[in-house]
């Protein structure tokens, strides 16, 4: 066995793997052979039974993400809440909310956009008031144009509460925003220095957001970005607000941030995506790993259009892929607290929160996940069938029973819930569901197979150690 091995953690040795060149560190490990046999209970380690191809090459596989470090940014309260479906949640709500992202390690949070009026403002007081009197561990910050008119507000309520407001104000910087409002680059460098000056002169601390700034000119850009750290911007967020970028952009775009504007100041960098193309998570990622120190994105993705990056799914990449090493055993109910008070509807198949992110039907996944669960190990039957545990999010697997399934499926429900699974009660169901044209209900099983059914599964008593996968 190779000499790292030993770093990973064990599942049980469930077969016999012979590979000429099974190699998962970059070392050579020649015919690597567990010789398993069925009484065989030595633990065997996670990265022999998955290859990872994330490993090999590319932008990640360079990346030394072992010295990498991200925050995180939530725009669920502001850029989300722009999203013409939602509804606007109670301040109550909101102040549970805040409460929630402190549990997942998030460290920022737009709290709203005062210049809006006296409502928002007065939200954004008692949020801001919040963070205060529970201590949260979370920067507020607040979005504005670049008008005194919008500053002016976030000045008199960071002062009012007495505690530090980021001033995050922003301008559009494209020519095609140019053109659209027929501003000049001359008039857009101007009101940011207006603004941003106005705020360092009353101790806000600034991001200085460019609209749009995957679709904006190289030299625009310098000017910007330049004229708000000349006055003194502590962060400057890249944008990008229709969703147009691909991560190569991304990459090219936060490379040339770095190395032409941002150089030797102590300047951090902020991206801010949307997911109009799909890339919103995928950006996000490109962007850290070019550069950026903090993320964006919204519980959910919602937002405008078709949203903000979803930053549930943001959080479980990071951990995964060692960015990051938070708890995220809250997450689901921190998801679920955001669609109840925006009454968003979370689809089945959402990745990680969806009701069937960890649930199968189907009778050769759901054998595998069983057969993996009678080995006594949660990591293998969390990582048989899925590319997340579902360990990692405080959930497990479910097997269900439906058209599509095996016998297991129904013996596994039954044993599963303390019922007996005889081959009388077995063949009932396993008959009721094949003439059925969906996943039959838990109470529909439970009719079937007579007696005190338990709705929900008891779930394997396994280790439940916390991973981060493969």
């Amino acid at each position: 066995m190779c000499a790292r091995a030993v770093r990973t953690r064990s599942l049980r040795r469930t077969a016999s793997i012979t590979s000429p060149n099974y190699d998962f560190w970059g070392a050579s490990c020649k015919q690597l052979d567990l010789g398993w046999s069925a009484r065989d209970t030595t633990p065997m380690e996670e990265r022999q039974l998955i290859y990872d191809w994330n490993n090999e090459g590319g932008a990640n596989g360079a990346f030394d993400w072992t010295h990498a470090r991200v925050d995180l940014n939530d725009e669920t309260l502001r850029d989300g809440l722009q999203s013409p479906s939602v509804t606007d949640p109670t301040l109550d709500v909101k102040r549970r909310l805040l409460h929630l992202m402190a549990d997942l390690g998030i460290v920022a949070a737009d709290i709203g956009l005062p210049g809006a009026g006296p409502r928002v403002v007065d939200q954004v007081r008692a949020l801001a008031t919040e963070i205060r009197d529970q201590r949260l561990p979370i920067a507020p910050n607040c979005a504005a144009r670049t008008v005194i008119t919008d500053i002016e507000p976030i000045v008199r309520v960071s002062d009012e509460v007495g505690i530090k407001i980021e001033a995050a104000t922003f301008i559009g910087s494209s020519p095609i925003r140019q053109y659209t409002e027929d501003w000049t680059v001359d008039r857009i460098v101007a009101a940011s220095e207006e603004a941003v000056t106005y705020a360092v002169k009353h101790g806000l601390p600034v991001m200085y957001v460019t609209e749009d700034t995957t679709r904006a000119r190289p030299e625009t850009l310098k000017a910007l970005y330049g004229a708000a750290i000349a006055c003194g911007a502590g962060r400057i967020c890249l944008a990008d607000t229709v969703g147009h970028a691909t991560p190569d952009g991304v990459r090219a775009l936060v490379k040339f941030v770095k190395e032409e504007i941002v150089k030797k100041n102590d300047v951090k960098i902020d991206w801010h995506g949307h997911r109009d193309r799909g890339f919103g998570v995928a950006s996000s990622i490109a962007a850290l790993e070019a550069g950026a120190t903090r993320l964006h994105g919204a519980a959910l993705g919602i937002g405008e259009r078709c949203g903000n990056t979803p930053i549930d799914l943001l959080m479980v990449n990071l951990v995964m892929m060692g960015y990051r090493d938070n708890d995220l055993s809250s997450l689901p109910a921190y998801a679920q607290a955001v669609a109840a008070a925006t009454d968003v509807r979370i689809a089945p198949n959402y990745p990680v929160i969806g009701a069937d992110a960890f649930r199968t039907a189907t009778g050769v996944h759901a054998a595998a996940v069983v057969k993996a669960f009678r080995k006594g190990d949660r990591a293998l039957m969390d990582a048989v069938y899925a590319a997340v545990p579902a360990s990692l999010v405080g959930r497990q697997q479910e097997i269900e029973v439906g058209p599509m399934s095996g016998r297991s499926n129904v013996i596994f429900w039954l044993e599963s819930r303390g019922l007996r699974a005889t081959d009388e009660i077995v063949d009932r169901i396993f008959a009721a569901a094949k003439a059925s044209d969906r996943t039959l209900t838990h109470e529909q099983v439970q009719n079937l197979a007579g007696g005190d059914a338990k709705l929900k599964p008891a779930g394997a008593k396994l280790e439940t150690a916390r991973r981060k996968g493969f």
